[in-house]
């Protein structure tokens, strides 16, 4: 399993640019930074190419996908694109019923909490992301130097959607099936990783330069559940992946407990929360990973004396570890001014690496 002789990583495009150094755990010519959720609704330019069109629709016409993930890139000058789509496009592609509800989030036409409903789940099939390589081929072809970032829900996250059928707060659900129904869990876990390991393999094939793992509700866990009940199904999504050569990075969001099994799945990078400063967060890990983080996007509205010292202060934690890739410890929230995202790349960039 490897790229292609003619993939940015291996033509000579994107190995040697600053995301992939850091990556690595080189020393990168700039300081990298891009922001999670980066490509989407704080752009004004985003909310008119997205009028009229459905979320889970704009992630599946290629064009559009693509315009969307470029955006930022021309506006900010971050060091890398983040592919514009959504985790449960592999649900959506492979035939299951669901849809992105404005101000609700992903909501199924129909739980899976049963047996029988994990056995009549279809299978995701490798001609329906035949729109997911197309785009990102559109995408990196525009990208020039500037790497691509794959990305996939990990299968605790999907299958705490699939279990509720809609968002949850506490996430009772999938706690509580992963213990009443192992048997159960095991399966549709296993289904999700496998559904999410083909959308993240055919965004890596198709030009993405490094892929993400996104478990935005692992903070749920303790760190006993975490390492026995989700964590397996982490690392068969990553091993559809693993013999790339593309970096890998894992995040989630309240998981200052588990960073060493979100590690310990087989990554080559963490992404940190806005919980926990990056040098504990390295200490943590043993100074083992680079790290990715993790400014706090509630001080993207303070005033800009007080952001500035913020994003000093992440850059002096970060700068202990084995790499460090500048980002927020959550997504940019929709609210937010571009021109302070601007405004904080060029602060991070005019900072020695």
């Amino acid at each position: 399993m490897t790229l292609s002789a003619s993939h940015p990583l291996m033509d000579g495009r994107t190995a040697d640019s600053p995301l992939i150094a850091a990556y690595r755990g080189k020393t990168p010519s700039r300081r990298p930074v891009w922001f999670m959720r980066q490509a989407g609704r704080s752009l004004p330019e985003y909310r008119r190419v997205r009028e009229g069109v459905g979320m889970l629709e704009s992630c599946l016409l290629p064009e559009l996908a693509s315009e969307i993930t470029l955006q930022p890139v021309r506006r900010h000058d971050v060091d890398a694109g983040i592919f514009f789509s959504d985790i449960v496009i592999p649900l959506k592609l492979a035939g299951v019923d669901v849809d992105i509800v404005p101000g609700v989030g992903p909501v199924l036409g129909a739980p899976v909490r049963t047996a029988a409903d994990v056995a009549a789940l279809p299978e995701l099939t490798d001609e329906a992301l035949e729109p997911i390589r197309e785009a990102v081929a559109l995408t990196v072809a525009e990208l020039g130097s500037t790497p691509l970032i794959g990305f996939a829900g990990a299968p605790f996250t999907l299958a705490a959607y699939m279990v509720e059928g809609k968002p949850s707060r506490d996430h009772l659900g999938p706690r509580t099936m992963m213990h009443a129904d192992p048997e159960t869990w095991q399966a549709l876990t296993n289904w999700a990783a496998d559904a999410s390991g083909k959308f993240l393999r055919a965004q890596l094939e198709a030009g993405a330069s490094a892929g993400q793992l996104f478990d935005s509700w692992a903070g749920s866990l303790g760190l006993a559940d975490y390492q026995a009940k989700v964590a397996p199904a982490s690392a068969r999504a990553l091993d559809h992946v693993r013999g790339l050569g593309a970096p890998l990075i894992h995040f989630g969001t309240g998981t200052s407990e588990l960073l060493v099994a979100m590690r310990d799945v087989g990554v080559d990078v963490v992404g940190v929360d806005y919980r926990l400063p990056l040098d504990e967060a390295n200490r943590r890990l043993g100074g083992t990973v680079p790290l990715q983080g993790n400014i706090d996007p509630a001080l993207l509205e303070a005033p800009w004396p007080v952001l500035e010292a913020h994003v000093r202060q992440v850059l002096e934690a970060g700068s202990g570890a084995p790499g460090h890739v500048v980002n927020l410890g959550h997504g940019v929230p929709p609210e937010t001014n571009p021109e302070v995202l601007t405004r904080v790349v060029e602060l991070i960039h005019s900072v020695e690496p």
